[in-house]
C-alpha cells in the first residue's frame, strides 16, 4: 500500500499562500510599469549581418608578465597585523620601487630598430621611409640676401595668401594620426624637399615617424575609378605610422646632422643622447653619464654645423656641456650656466661659438664659447649679455639672420636681433639697451600642466627669404608670424581636438607640423 505525503500544517499551508499572493503582486507591478513605460526595457535584438562584411578575428598574443606576481598573506597563513605581515608588506614595497627603477633606468646598449618596433611596420633597410627620398640637386639656390632686400608690402601680401592655403593632409584627419602612443614633447621634419617624413618624441621615449607621401583611401578609389576597377575602399584605413622605443624617458629634443640627413639626434630625459642611424637602422648612445643610475636629464641637444664631430647639450639642472662625438661616451666638458633649469638653447647658424640659452630664471642669456673662464666646477664661457622677463623663459632659439626668438609665461614672445654678431671680438658685451627686444608679440603661453610647453620655432632657410615663426596656440590652431610680428596665418581644420602644441617648420619648404599632449600629429601642406 503506497504511503501518503506528510501532512501540511496550518502554518506552511499559510506560508506557501502568502508566497503566491505576493508573487502574483510583483508580476502585476512588473506589467504596471511597462505599460507606464518606466520597466527595464527588453534587449534589443541584434541586427541582421547579411551583406555585411565580417572582419577576421585577430588572434591576440598573450603578454607575458615577468613581474612577480602578487600573493594572498592569508593563503599562505600569514597573520594579519604581524611582525611578518609587516616584513611582507615592506618586502612588496621595495620590489615594486626596484621594479619602477629598473623601468626608468637607462640603456646604454645599442637598439636596433627591428627589435624596438613598438607600432606600425617592421624595420628593413632597403626600404621604409627613405627609400623615395631622391639626391641633393647642387647649385640650385633655395635662399639668397637678395630675397630679403627684394621683400615688399606686396610679397608679405604674397606670403600670407600662400600660408593660408595650406590645408590638412588629406589622407586621415588629424585624430587619427597618432604618431606616438603618449604626449609629444619634441617634433620635426626630415630636411628632404621630396615628401614630408614628420618624426616626433614623446613622455615615455617613443620616437614615431609618419610618411606623407603614403596612398590614401581617397587616392585608392580615384585610382582604381581611373582604371574602371572596384574602387569601394573602407573610409576607416589607418594612416601607416610606424613607432621605436630608443629612449626610457622623454625624448625631449633631437636634431638631424647638417652634414649627415641619416643621422638623427636625440635627447631624452633619461640623462642619454643618442644617434639613430636610419640607413643602419640602429640608435647607438653617444652620451651618457658614465654613472648610470644618474639623474641628468637632457633638455637639448645641437650639433655644430661648423664641426660635425662637436655636439652640445644642456640639461634641466641648468648645465651646459659640450661633447666630441670621437670620444668616450661619458666623457664632456660640462659648465653650470644657471641655478634652475634650461628650458632649451640655440646655437647661432652662422656663428655656432656664439649660444643662447632660456632658463626658469626668467633670463634670457648670450653666451661666447671662444672665451672660457674659471677653474673647474666654476668654468664658463663669457656672457655677452642677459635679458631678464618677469615670468620663465620657455626657449630660446636662433634663426638664419641672427635673431632669437623666446616663448615665455609672461603671455609674450619675444624677437631679439643680434645680427651684428659676427662682428664682436672676443670678449665684447653688449648694453641691456641692446639686450632688449625688438618685437614683443602678445601670446597666450599658458599652457597648464597637460599641455607641453609652448615653444617658437623658425624655420631655417625661408625660399623666399621672410623669416618667420611658428608656435603652437591655445585655442587648437598653430600661428605663423614674421620676425616683425606680422601675423601670416593662424592654421587650423576640422578634426583637431587637442591643443598642437609642438609646432614644427620644415627646414625650407612651407610644411608645418604640429603634435598633441595624446600624441596626434596635425600637418598642413
Amino acid at each position: 500500500m503506497a504511503k501518503s505525503g506528510p501532512e501540511v500544517s496550518e502554518y506552511e499551508r499559510a506560508r506557501q499562500e502568502k508566497i503566491a499572493k505576493n508573487q502574483a503582486l510583483l508580476q502585476q507591478l512588473q506589467v504596471d510599469a511597462q505599460q507606464a513605460g518606466i520597466g527595464s526595457k527588453s534587449k534589443p535584438k541584434p541586427s541582421s549581418t547579411a551583406g555585411q562584411k565580417r572582419k577576421r578575428p585577430v588572434e591576440r598574443v598573450k603578454k607575458e608578465d615577468n613581474a612577480p606576481r602578487r600573493t594572498s598573506a592569508r593563503l599562505q597563513g600569514i597573520i594579519a597585523d604581524s611582525e611578518v605581515a609587516h616584513q611582507k608588506a615592506e618586502a612588496d614595497a621595495d620590489a615594486f620601487q626596484e621594479q619602477q627603477r629598473v623601468k626608468r633606468q637607462r640603456v646604454s646598449e645599442d637598439i636596433n630598430l627591428v627589435d624596438a618596433v613598438v607600432n606600425g611596420r617592421t624595420w628593413n633597410k632597403a626600404g621604409n621611409w627613405l627609400s623615395a627620398v631622391g639626391p641633393a640637386k647642387p647649385g640650385e639656390r633655395t635662399f639668397s640676401a637678395q630675397d630679403v632686400k627684394d621683400t615688399t608690402d606686396k610679397e608679405l601680401r604674397q606670403v600670407r595668401e600662400r600660408m593660408n592655403n595650406l590645408q590638412l593632409w588629406e589622407g586621415a584627419e588629424p585624430s587619427r594620426i597618432k604618431i606616438t602612443p603618449e604626449r609629444i614633447y619634441s617634433l620635426g621634419f626630415h630636411p628632404t624637399q621630396d615628401k614630408a617624413l614628420v618624426f616626433a618624441g614623446d613622455k615615455l621615449g617613443n620616437l614615431g615617424i609618419f610618411d606623407a607621401s603614403q596612398t590614401s583611401p581617397e587616392q585608392v578609389k580615384q585610382e582604381a575609378d581611373d582604371a574602371d576597377e572596384d574602387g569601394d575602399v573602407t573610409e576607416e584605413v589607418e594612416p601607416a605610422i610606424t613607432t621605436f622605443k630608443i629612449h626610457t624617458r622623454t625624448i625631449s629634443a633631437f636634431q638631424f646632422a647638417p652634414n649627415d640627413h641619416n643621422a638623427l639626434y636625440t635627447a631624452s630625459y633619461d640623462s642619454s643622447i643618442r644617434k639613430l642611424d636610419l640607413e643602419k637602422g640602429q640608435a647607438v648612445e653617444v652620451y651618457a653619464p658614465e654613472d648610470r643610475t644618474s639623474d641628468e636629464a637632457v633638455s637639448g641637444v645641437e650639433i655644430s654645423r661648423a664641426d660635425p664631430n662637436m655636439l652640445y647639450f644642456t640639461t634641466l639642472n641648468g648645465q651646459f656641456g659640450i661633447h666630441d662625438l670621437r670620444t668616450a661616451a661619458h666623457e664632456a666638458d660640462v659648465m653650470q650656466l644657471c641655478e634652475k633649469k634650461i628650458g632649451g638653447f640655440s646655437l647661432h647658424p652662422a656663428h655656432p661659438h656664439i649660444f643662447a640659452t632660456a632658463s626658469l630664471d626668467r633670463t634670457l642669456k648670450i653666451w661666447d664659447l671662444r672665451k672660457i673662464h674659471g677653474k673647474k666646477e666654476g668654468r664658463l664661457p663669457a656672457l655677452v649679455g642677459e635679458h631678464l622677463s618677469s615670468l620663465s623663459v620657455s626657449h630660446a632659439a636662433f634663426n638664419s639672420a641672427g635673431q632669437v626668438a623666446t616663448a615665455s609665461y609672461d603671455d609674450t614672445v619675444k624677437v631679439y636681433d643680434f645680427s651684428a654678431a659676427g662682428d664682436w671680438k672676443v670678449g665684447t658685451t653688449i648694453s641691456d639697451t641692446e639686450m632688449e627686444p625688438s618685437t614683443i608679440v602678445p601670446h597666450n603661453n599658458q599652457t597648464g600642466r597637460w599641455v607641453t610647453i609652448l615653444r617658437a620655432q623658425w624655420q631655417l632657410q625661408p625660399q623666399d627669404g621672410i623669416q618667420r615663426f611658428v608656435i603652437g596656440n591655445m585655442n587648437r590652431f598653430v600661428d605663423v608670424y614674421t620676425s616683425k610680428g606680422e601675423q601670416l596665418a593662424q592654421l587650423g581644420g576640422e578634426g583637431i581636438t587637442a591643443v598642437p602644441a609642438v609646432a614644427q617648420f620644415h627646414p625650407t619648404m612651407d610644411w608645418v607640423g604640429a603634435g598633441t599632449a595624446s600624441g596626434k600629429l596635425c600637418l598642413w601642406m
